[in-house]
């Protein structure tokens, strides 16, 4: 089945990659630091730096720490000014995930973050993949207000779980959108559209980006790399979408 208009959403850790996902034709970007963490809250330079920069919509992750998703008082604040900032500085839209030491999904601190942020949309991230109960986690993140759902149908890779997320797009009925993601490349982005009937679909489209430096210190003993976006990747990906 042919469906037209398919958002694909990269997930990048540095202003860098960022602007090269949406040079090589992303449509929207969610925007994070710190990879080796699974990705934090990005710095306010990076922030500003960004938003001046490109027109196509960016969500940054709010997340103070890598870990679970279980927060504490002081780190729930840092969370809401965190959140704050991003509104302030123009961002559409946040990325968040609050879990309760059961499982839960944090119903109550979601709902308030969804309101302090509003009139921005919020994605609820793949702490999703982390409840104990898919279904009822659906239903309570709708309850708070959330416009969508980065899941990976709670197994790592999301090609393992099409039919618990397709599941989960014909329970939501509309009501909120599910957003596959993990392990999506160019090579099952099709696959995962057609079988699921997902309208928007997350990759990192991660790629190595070796140091530009002539001089590494021998004695250091390592290979300085950053975290940047495949442009053939992204560019098939965007072709078999269409």
């Amino acid at each position: 089945m042919n469906r037209p208009n398919i958002i694909l959403e990269i997930a990048v850790f540095s202003v860098e990659a960022a602007l090269n996902a949406i040079k090589f034709g992303a449509n929207r970007i969610e925007f994070c630091e710190n990879p080796s963490e699974g990705g934090t809250t990005p710095s306010y330079g990076s922030l500003k730096t960004l938003i001046q920069k490109t027109k196509i919509p960016v969500f940054p992750i709010i997340r103070p720490r890598g870990g679970d998703f279980l927060y504490t008082n002081t780190e729930f604040e840092c969370i809401k000014a965190d959140l704050l900032m991003v509104k302030e500085l123009g961002f559409p839209g946040a990325v968040i995930g609050l879990l309760n030491a059961d499982g839960s999904i944090d119903v109550k601190r979601t709902k308030e973050l969804v309101q302090l942020a509003h009139p921005m949309e919020i994605t609820f991230h793949r702490a999703f993949d982390r409840c104990n109960n898919p279904i009822k986690g659906l239903e309570d993140i709708i309850v708070t207000g959330c416009k969508r759902i980065l899941t990976s149908g709670q197994v790592p890779n999301v090609s393992d779980a099409l039919p618990l997320i397709t599941a989960l797009i014909s329970k939501a009925s509309g009501r909120i959108i599910i957003l596959p993601g993990s392990g999506v490349r160019a090579n099952n982005a099709r696959e995962i559209i057609d079988v699921t009937g997902a309208i928007e679909i997350h990759s990192s489209a991660r790629k190595s980006i070796d140091s530009l430096m002539h001089y590494n210190a021998p004695t250091m003993m390592e290979r300085m790399i950053s975290m940047g976006v495949d442009e053939v990747e992204i560019k098939s990906m965007i072709a078999q979408l269409q």
